[in-house]
């Protein structure tokens, strides 16, 4: 078994815990706080709001995970030092980077000001519809969220399974 100093232990288990906060996060958010903003929440404007709030939120932890992320891998890779990085990692934390920077920088920021434009219309028609575009904007970001939380879950796997093959922490 390959020696390993503890700041990478301590770097490998704060990946961990980026990587708990990006996927874990979004479970949360998606198992419990839309099905319960929608069951208490009284109307849909009040828990669009809510939620949109409730993301933008998630998307400054995902900020912080992947800055905290590529830093350690990065800090791991320079070192050298029995658990390196993998290709493999780094191709999937492009990937999510990616995926979060197209939702955080331009995706979201459209989303909010269609709904933004939605609630603030009287007219029926007009609101109708604001919504059909704002709906047909936010099927996409709902796509790349799970496919961004099936990412991290892969690297998850990936780290677990170099741990495992290796016998040092991935």
């Amino acid at each position: 078994m390959k020696r390993i100093g503890w700041p990478t232990v301590c770097l490998l288990s704060v990946e961990f815990v980026a990587l708990c906060v990006w996927v874990g996060g979004l479970i949360v958010l998606v198992g419990a706080v839309i099905p319960a903003v929608f069951n208490t929440f009284g109307g849909q404007e009040a828990g669009g709001l809510f939620l949109t709030k409730a993301f933008e939120g998630y998307n400054r932890l995902v900020v912080i995970a992947l800055v905290v992320l590529l830093v350690a891998m990065g800090y791991r890779q320079w070192r050298g030092e029995g658990a390196t990085v993998s290709r493999s990692e780094w191709i999937l934390l492009s990937a999510m980077g990616g995926i979060a920077g197209l939702i955080i920088l331009v995706l979201h920021p459209q989303a909010a000001a269609l709904q933004a434009e939605a609630y603030g219309l009287k007219d029926e028609e007009a609101k109708k519809a604001a919504f059909e575009a704002f709906f047909r904007l936010h099927k996409p970001i709902r796509s790349l969220y799970v496919v961004n939380g099936l990412l991290g879950i892969s690297l998850l796997v990936l780290k677990a399974k170099r741990s495992l093959q290796e016998g040092i922490p991935a």
